[in-house]
C-alpha cells in the first residue's frame, strides 16, 4: 500500500491542489456570507449533495458540497473555519499537499457513496473526521476550550469519538452511512 502510494506521488504529486483546507475554508466563508447577504437564495440548497438532485443532472453538487459552512452563529463560523484551516493545514504540512489531498479526495468520495446510500450528506463528518487524522498524528498538543482551559487534543478526540458512537446509535440511516464513509 505504501508503495503505491509513494509511486502515486512521484507521478502525480504535482498536480496536487496546494493549501487545499485555505481553498475549503474560503469556499466556506463565501457561501456563509452571500447566504447573509441574501436570504431568500439559500445558496446552500444548491451546493448540498443530493441523490435525487445529481440523478437529474446537476452534478457540480459533487464538489460544491465541500463548501457548505457549519450551521450556526456568525462567532462559532468564525471559530470553526480557523479550526479546520488550522488542522487542514497542519496535516498538510506533516503529510505533504499530495497525500492531504488524497485523503480530502477519500473523504468526498466516501461522503458520496453515503449519499447514495442515504439519499443526501453534506461534508460535516468529512471535516470533523480531520480531527481525528489531527488527533493522531498530535496527540499531545494542547488547544484552549472556550480560550480559557487547556486541554490535549487526544482527549477531544475521545470525546469526540463518544459523540460520533452516540449519533451512530441514535441517528437514522443517513448518520450512520455519513460516519461509516
Amino acid at each position: 500500500m505504501k508503495n503505491w502510494l509513494y509511486r502515486m506521488e512521484y507521478k502525480y504529486g504535482r498536480h496536487a491542489i496546494q493549501n487545499l483546507m485555505m481553498t475549503v475554508v474560503i469556499g466556506m466563508a463565501l457561501v456563509y456570507v452571500a447566504d447573509l447577504l441574501n436570504p431568500t437564495v439559500n445558496l446552500q440548497s444548491y451546493l448540498y449533495l443530493s441523490r435525487e438532485a445529481l440523478l437529474r443532472g446537476q452534478v457540480w453538487r459533487l464538489f460544491t458540497f465541500i463548501f457548505l459552512p457549519p450551521d450556526s452563529s456568525p462567532l462559532f463560523i468564525v471559530i470553526s473555519l480557523y479550526f479546520y484551516y488550522w488542522i487542514g493545514g497542519s496535516l498538510e504540512r506533516a503529510w505533504g499537499s499530495f497525500r492531504f489531498n488524497i485523503y480530502y479526495l477519500c473523504g468526498m468520495l466516501g461522503a458520496i457513496i453515503s449519499c447514495f446510500i442515504a439519499g443526501g450528506a453534506t461534508n460535516a463528518y468529512l471535516n470533523l473526521s480531520l480531527f481525528f487524522a489531527f488527533a493522531a498524528l498530535f496527540p499531545d498538543m494542547q488547544v484552549m476550550l472556550f480560550f480559557i482551559i487547556p486541554i490535549k487534543v487526544k482527549w477531544l478526540a475521545i470525546a469526540n469519538a463518544v459523540l460520533f458512537g452516540y449519533s451512530f446509535l441514535t441517528g437514522g440511516w443517513d448518520v450512520k452511512a455519513a460516519i461509516v464513509m
